[in-house]
């Protein structure tokens, strides 16, 4: 193992075991390069390796701190739920219920989900935790007439398109648009950020195999520790 990949590994143990807790500015280069007894180019790729990882990022004039990897979204190319495409990377997920109910549509839910006037549909709001870290805010809106038997469930433990999998047609594809905002009060208490954070809203358009609009939803995660992937072809 080359001497750089020791030292990668060395600081790696340090942060895991919390001896650099997450936000502290580790040692300089040079006092790490004296420390292990090698050259300040050795400790440099050390570094550079953890932070193309995640777990550190260099600060201009502050040095570098150590930080949390983000958290690869790759479900933008997909209908993998949240929980899978977390779960896959190793992080655990939990949920909290905020509200569940059945209602009328309100006009957008509506338009949406392409249902007449006075047709209700499910509202499950959930806000879902990485690593005990709040991460995302989800408002899903379903219809009832297409999901019966859908508020059976207890979501704090079942995944959403697993239980509509099993009362009616499974969502098999999605249009999601993404947009940019800032926190507000509520938002920032929620999530855990600063007022005026940036965050990320995806609002997503499911579809079953019939083409039928299932789900519609706003998700709104923290700006912060989040990272989304998106493919394109040219045509």
């Amino acid at each position: 193992m080359a001497r750089y990949e020791e030292i990668r590994d060395d600081l790696f143990a340090k942060i895991s075991d919390g001896t650099y807790p997450e936000g502290m500015l580790i040692p300089s280069e040079m006092e790490l390069a004296a420390a292990y007894g090698v050259s300040r180019p050795t400790v440099h790729q050390a570094i550079r390796l953890l932070s193309d990882a995640g777990y550190l990022e260099s600060r201009r004039r502050r040095g570098t701190i150590v930080t949390r990897p983000k958290i690869d979204q790759s479900f933008t190319m997909g209908v993998k739920s949240f929980q899978d495409q977390a779960g896959m990377a190793g992080h655990k997920v939990t949920t909290a219920v905020l509200l569940f109910r059945r209602e009328e549509a309100e006009a957008q839910v509506a338009e949406a989900l392409e249902l007449k006037a006075g047709e209700e549909a499910y509202k499950l709001v959930r806000l879902r935790s990485v690593d005990g870290v709040p991460n995302v805010f989800v408002e899903s809106h379903i219809p009832c007439r297409l999901y019966p038997g859908l508020d059976g469930f207890d979501f704090t433990t079942t995944r959403l398109y697993e239980a509509m999998g099993k009362v009616g047609d499974p969502v098999v594809k999605a249009h999601r648009r993404l947009e940019v905002a800032s926190a507000d009060e509520t938002e920032a208490a929620l999530l855990d950020v600063a007022p005026h954070d940036p965050l990320f809203l995806f609002h997503s358009v499911g579809r079953d195999g019939r083409g039928r609009a299932s789900e519609y939803s706003i998700a709104t995660y923290r700006g912060k520790g989040n990272v989304f992937e998106f493919e394109v072809e040219g045509r």
